[in-house]
């Protein structure tokens, strides 16, 4: 059993340490740019045209979809789970886990990170450098915490959401589903669905237009 990527971009990049961090047979990197040759000393398999030889040729691999942009990530996920693929978790060896936090499938979790007692991080999440989620968090599928985000005890992150570098946000606050916090907010209040929130206390200064997700 070993790992495929899928993403030879800066993301991937990141996603090959973290495992290579410990000792995990990777198996190579699926890329529609790059769909033949070495990257950064492991085989280029192909995109996604080659998909069904990949999966026929490896069929007890895990995969890891190595995609920064949320929306992008759940597109090509989906694309895999037709083919009735497993996923992996990538979560270097450095960062800090609980025993009674649950991780879910396709997570990826970066260097420096922690994730503390009673957390629950759901699918193809990324938790990216020195992030920390206390106590009791929710975090739903395809959300992106950037690098050196704080999340306090009981926080409540919506599906699809992107919170950027930095940000912090208090005890017990709930953020909707494919809203965006901006780099360096300071969210004290909840925060709705699709909307953009920035500033130090965070305010709304757009809405979205409605999720299809």
């Amino acid at each position: 059993m070993g790992y495929i990527i899928f993403g030879a971009g800066g993301h991937g990049k990141v996603v090959l340490d973290n495992l290579r961090s410990n000792g995990d047979d990777i198996i190579g990197v699926m890329d529609d740019q790059w769909p033949e040759g070495e990257w950064r000393g492991v085989t280029l398999l192909g995109g996604l045209d080659q998909l069904d030889r990949i999966v026929r040729q490896y069929p007890s691999s895990l995969y890891i979809i190595a995609i920064g942009q949320n929306a992008a990530r759940k597109k090509i996920t989906t694309l895999f789970e037709q083919k009735n693929v497993r996923f992996g978790k990538a979560i270097h060896a450095s960062a800090v886990i609980s025993a009674d936090a649950y991780i879910g499938e396709g997570t990826v979790i970066m260097a420096n990170s922690v994730v503390n007692a009673g957390a629950t991080i759901g699918r193809h999440v990324i938790i990216n450098t020195s992030t920390t989620v206390d106590h009791d968090c929710s975090i739903k599928d395809y959300v992106h915490l950037s690098p050196g985000v704080h999340l306090a005890g009981g926080v409540e992150i919506g599906f699809s959401t992107h919170v950027g570098i930095a940000a912090s946000i208090i005890p017990q606050v709930k953020i909707g589903r494919a809203a965006v916090i901006g780099g360096g907010a300071c969210v004290i209040r909840n925060i709705p669905d699709c909307v953009l929130a920035v500033g130090c206390p965070a305010k709304v200064i757009k809405q979205f237009e409605e999720s299809k997700e």
